[in-house]
């Protein structure tokens, strides 16, 4: 898997290309601005791209719209966004095509080796992956239709697919069968008023009507 990667800081940077390239990734591009990122996002080798939210020359959100503009450009494209800080809005954004291969993680997560580069898999495979954080900020907010149709369980379950997790994931860590967790994203799917499509499409469209909230 070939990889753009754009951090400013260097020591981090250097420290995700050493992490990434030691897990089986290819950096094709590492670069630390918006115009060097820009231009990186233009390679056709380019497979996927791990991003800081926040790069030069303005230091706001260079780093989301370059992730924006490239799945307009190239739909599906996977891109992983890392944080400093939880933004609700920078992950809403990012899934408003309702495509997945999107994640958004703190950059505390990256000192939890495994799952960071877990994360990134499962992006580059076309998942969907949000950061606890931003999963728990949602949960404690009150709920809006038609969100609050979802049941107490429903909406755990949701919550879990914010998070990326499979369905046999999500069935080990609630202690239930995978067919019942199948039979609850079913009915979130219909409470959610979400068209027959692929499940995968589906997901991601549940994702972001609960981030909306």
């Amino acid at each position: 898997m070939r990889l753009v990667l754009a951090e400013d800081h260097a020591l981090l940077r250097a420290g995700l290309i050493q992490l990434l390239e030691g897990n089986g990734f290819t950096i094709l591009h590492a670069v630390d601005n918006e115009a060097s990122l820009s231009a990186a996002l233009l390679d056709p080798l380019a497979e996927a791209a791990v991003l800081d939210v926040r790069l030069p020359p303005s230091q706001t959100d260079e780093g989301l719209r370059a992730a924006i503009a490239v799945r307009a450009a190239r739909p599906g494209f996977p891109v992983m966004v890392l944080s400093q800080y939880v933004e609700q809005l920078y992950a809403r954004e990012l899934l408003a095509s309702g495509v997945g291969a999107v994640g958004y993680l703190l950059k505390d997560r990256v000192s939890d080796v495994a799952e960071f580069v877990d994360g990134v898999r499962r992006v580059a495979a076309g998942g969907t992956v949000l950061d606890p954080e931003v999963v728990a900020t949602v949960m404690a907010r009150q709920r809006e239709e038609p969100l609050e149709r979802l049941t107490p369980r429903e909406r755990e379950v949701l919550g879990l697919m914010a998070e990326g997790r499979s369905n046999a994931a999500i069935a080990g860590l609630l202690h239930v069968t995978d067919k019942a967790v199948a039979k609850h994203i079913n009915s979130i799917f219909t409470k959610l008023d979400l068209p027959i499509g692929e499940d995968d499409h589906r997901r991601v469209r549940a994702v972001l009507a609960w981030l909306r909230v």
